[in-house]
């Protein structure tokens, strides 16, 4: 499910969380389009003899597009996954995975029968020893290769249709970093044409689900390569702040001495380099990002365009923005009004801007400090709709 996870979310394009399992980055898979792995624990596909799953022809909306993306079969993640894989793993009862391998976040146990629940904390409430610890997994990931996922480095038609797979290694980090650009980057036309209004993860009711299994999914990596079951992500309550108080050195990262556009020498995250921040130069390219290093982390919070964010959201405007009691409404892009998901998103109707814009207009994107933004705790209760919330 970690690859096809968001596949059948139902917005106005079919979102994509763009992973793609080491064990079908293969020409063999590709061609067959088939991505039915063995699950380790009694070899057979999808864990078949264990009644945890079985091969099957994958499920996709029927819906319409909507008007925003004028195009059909230009773009990999349309239909996602079904231009690279039309077969895949559908697992039964709480198991997950692309070999239903794993439990469904909320389960544990050999069976993935037993409960789980997790708490998120406050960043500023964590000892000492609990933030050095988080930021030490942060360090961890971004220098431990996935085991499990590699990262498409061409288009389907650039692989000749799958009889040359272009993949490559990545960390536990980048990762992420990467499925983030891959679905909200711009679609290529050809030659140098691109379409820039499209994004399979963003201005549209997918928002809120697909970020909430992204920070799942992610959670569940740190997990794995820790060894610590019970790691949650701890969140940021920026409400009425004045400034950026998880940008100092103790935490995310202060400003350098001589350059404010960069972070302290005495942050670990100083020495971190950057993946997919040249959008413009992979599109003159018609080319994706191959996550090579781009320089260190950028940021200078409090730059930001005073005119689009003048400051961070009040509790005030988080209460209003939680009294909205309609989740979605027409066009179910960045311009609908009085939208609960814009307004968290995009576009308050009162200040014109949404709290997921601020995160990115005050360059936090380089560190966790995006996914801290969005955890602030009467946010994490967001009326998400029910169908999203059984991950």
């Amino acid at each position: 499910m970690l690859l096809f996870a968001l596949g059948f979310l139902l917005v106005i394009l079919q979102p994509s969380t763009g992973q793609f399992p080491r064990v079908c980055a293969n020409v063999q898979s590709l061609l067959s389009k088939e991505c039915c792995p063995p699950w380790d624990g009694d070899g057979s596909p999808c864990g078949e003899l264990s009644n945890r799953g079985s091969c099957q022809n994958i499920l996709l909306s029927q819906a319409p597009l909507g008007p925003q993306f004028p195009f059909s079969g230009v773009d990999d993640r349309e239909d996602w996954p079904s231009v690279f894989y039309n077969r895949t793993c559908r697992c039964e009862g709480n198991f997950m995975g692309f070999s239903c391998g794993e439990c469904k976040f909320g389960f544990s146990g050999l069976n993935c029968t037993e409960r789980q629940l997790k708490t998120r904390r406050n960043i500023f409430q964590l000892t000492t020893s609990e933030k050095n610890k988080f930021l030490a997994y942060l360090n961890l990931a971004k220098g431990t290769p996935s085991q499990d996922y590699v990262i498409a480095t061409g288009t389907y038609a650039q692989m000749n249709n799958g009889s040359n797979p272009m993949f490559r290694d990545i960390n536990v980090y980048d990762l992420f970093v990467w499925m983030h650009y891959y679905a909200s980057r711009d679609t290529l036309l050809g030659g140098s044409n691109v379409w820039r209004d499209i994004d399979f993860a963003h201005e549209a009711p997918g928002f809120l689900p697909w970020h909430r299994v992204f920070l799942l999914m992610w959670e569940r990596q740190i997990q794995r390569i820790t060894g610590d079951e019970n790691f949650t992500i701890p969140y940021w309550d920026w409400r009425d702040a004045e400034d950026c108080e998880v940008c100092n050195d103790e935490y995310m990262g202060g400003r350098h001495p001589t350059n404010p556009n960069i972070l302290s020498p005495a942050s670990i995250f100083s020495s971190w380099q950057v993946i997919c921040t040249r959008s413009e130069e992979y599109n003159s390219q018609q080319a994706l990002c191959n996550a090579t290093s781009e320089g260190p982390i950028r940021r200078n919070p409090g730059n930001n365009d005073k005119s689009r964010t003048p400051r961070l959201p009040s509790s005030a405007e988080v209460e209003f923005c939680l009294s909205l009691t309609q989740y979605e409404s027409e066009p179910m892009d960045k311009m609908a009004n009085y939208s609960f998901r814009n307004t968290l998103e995009v576009r308050d109707p009162e200040l014109d801007t949404g709290f997921e814009v601020w995160s990115h207009q005050c360059g936090v994107q380089g560190t966790i400090t995006a996914l801290l933004l969005l955890a602030t705790p009467r946010l994490i209760q967001a009326r998400i709709p029910l169908a999203f919330l059984d991950t």
